[in-house]
């Protein structure tokens, strides 16, 4: 390979001469004294030539990192010497989603990239960026809601205009075709509250429904790890050993990272925001039951057929409908159904405890000024009152 210092010392020669690199790139030297990087490469089985800067307004790093470029055009199924208008559609929205990385939970980062993997890309990932039209991806939605997945397509909309309107940050699209398509497409539902058993028995009948099936163990012991805390689903999803605390103990806690909160971006990046969860007794049975499965503190808690990935996003919703209850109940039901029967049952008194639970705030900021640990103990209370209800 070649060193900075071997190319600012190419000296010219009497004939014309290449100084390789690796990877087909090479610096060319002519009898005069100029000197450009081109990439040697194969495309459709016949050999060509790519002129890619000049030296030294192109530097050798930066010459490696046009071929680079060329290379992942290749691979998209571009051939990098055609003048188009701009990178492909697959290019930016890999960018885009690696902007993002820092700002979602593990679990939302691998089910928005599949969304794209599994919807978009096979119909426009080679597509210059600026070339896409909007009815390209107004079929592509349409496909989504044809499965009856109104809002993935909703949701696989809004990913869509954002990728367009990090291309225009970044000087590659001119425009969000996305932005319109919501006017073409089907539509979800008028927003309604998500619907959720309301009684202790109804609750237990759910618990009992979905075990008599049988399913997955690590997708049981979410689905009732889900009912005895009330957290959101992707806490559950993208729960690891190492934020359980004190399990074999008297008082064991799991501690949910706020980056898997829901939460401002600033405060996800905050240590200090983590939201504790008392275990109760029934909890902690059900992480014991899963532990035989434990490989590292890294190691996912409920980890889909891919140990490295979690359950799917819709993996519960799917398990609740066929155990009869759909329309009745949804994963994220389980905070309506705790805050509702705990409520009705211990009183006003007990609100503020509950709020807490599901990482609520108060507005008065009563609950606030209370000492942590007498917080704590309060809600771990609550969460072994909760468990008691649901399992005895």
């Amino acid at each position: 390979m070649l060193t900075i210092g071997a190319v600012k010392s190419a000296a010219p020669r009497p004939r014309a001469y290449k100084l390789f690199d690796a990877g087909g790139l090479f610096l060319f030297v002519t009898p005069a004294g100029a000197r450009s990087w081109r990439l040697k490469y194969r495309w459709r089985g016949r050999e060509k030539l790519l002129v890619l800067g000049r030296f030294p307004d192109m530097p050798l790093p930066a010459a490696r990192g046009a071929r680079e470029a060329a290379r992942a055009k290749l691979a998209s199924g571009i051939d990098p010497a055609k003048r188009d208008d701009g990178d492909s559609f697959e290019l930016v929205a890999r960018a885009w989603h690696r902007h993002q990385l820092g700002r979602w939970s593990t679990a939302h980062a691998g089910d928005v990239l599949g969304s794209l993997e599994r919807d978009v890309f096979p119909a426009i990932r080679a597509r210059p960026i600026r070339s896409i039209e909007p009815s390209e991806l107004l079929a592509i939605v349409r496909d989504v809601e044809d499965r009856g997945r109104l809002e993935s397509a909703g949701r696989l909309r809004q990913r869509l205009s954002a990728i367009f309107g990090f291309a225009i940050a970044g000087g590659k699209a001119d425009i969000d075709v996305a932005a319109q398509l919501g006017r073409a497409m089907t539509g979800g539902k008028l927003s309604t509250p998500h619907p959720a058993l309301l009684s202790v028995g109804e609750c237990r009948a759910l618990l009992a429904d979905v075990a008599a099936l049988a399913p997955a163990p690590a997708v049981l012991g979410a689905s009732q790890l889900l009912a005895l805390t009330a957290v959101r689903l992707d806490a559950v999803r993208g729960m690891r050993w190492g934020e359980v605390d004190g399990l074999d103990g008297a008082a064991p806690v799991w501690r949910v990272p706020p980056a898997r909160m829901k939460l401002s971006r600033a405060k996800k990046g905050e240590d200090r925001f983590a939201h504790l969860v008392p275990l109760s007794p029934a909890a902690a049975a059900v992480l014991r039951a899963a532990a035989g499965r434990r490989r590292a503190e890294s190691a996912l808690v409920f980890p889909g057929r891919d140990p490295a990935r979690p359950i799917g996003e819709a993996t519960l919703r799917d398990l609740y409908r066929r155990a009869g209850y759909a329309g009745r109940h949804v994963p994220h039901g389980w905070r309506a159904s705790f805050s509702t029967i705990l409520n009705e049952e211990l009183g006003e008194r007990w609100s503020t405890a509950i709020d807490a639970a599901l990482a609520h705030s108060r507005k008065d900021k009563v609950e606030a000024a209370y000492n942590r640990a007498k917080r704590l103990q309060r809600r771990r209370e609550l969460m072994e009152r909760w468990g008691k209800l649901l399992c005895e």
